[in-house]
């Protein structure tokens, strides 16, 4: 019974422990694109995102899948490709919407 009761533990903690590194990853993932965003004015591809995680280019897509593929995540991807078009509040085509921090207007709004 209580060999039950641990390898019952040790399942349900393993299971958090997989939903906090997914979490994790998307959170890192989220904060990449953001910071970059913010910073060029333009959307970083998979591989770079996967530099910045260090991961492979392929985990790198996949952390860009992942993370576009998050319940309720407004932002879209180039259809058929990994490319990001929309990461709120921009957006990498230029809209009527136009974003000026300090000045400088590199940015353009959903």
């Amino acid at each position: 019974m209580l060999r039950d009761i641990c390898c019952a533990c040790r399942a349900h903690n393993s299971e958090e422990e997989a939903v906090v590194t997914e979490t994790s990853e998307l959170n890192a993932t989220f904060h990449f694109i953001m910071e970059w965003m913010v910073a060029t004015g333009q959307a970083p591809d998979p591989a770079q995102i996967a530099v910045e995680l260090g991961v492979t280019p392929v985990e790198g897509q996949k952390a860009l899948r992942d993370l576009f593929s998050s319940f309720g995540f407004p932002g879209w991807l180039y259809p058929n490709r990994d490319a990001v078009m929309s990461f709120p509040p921009f957006n990498v085509e230029p809209t009527n919407h136009r974003v000026t921090i300090d000045g400088e207007q590199k940015w353009f709004a959903q």
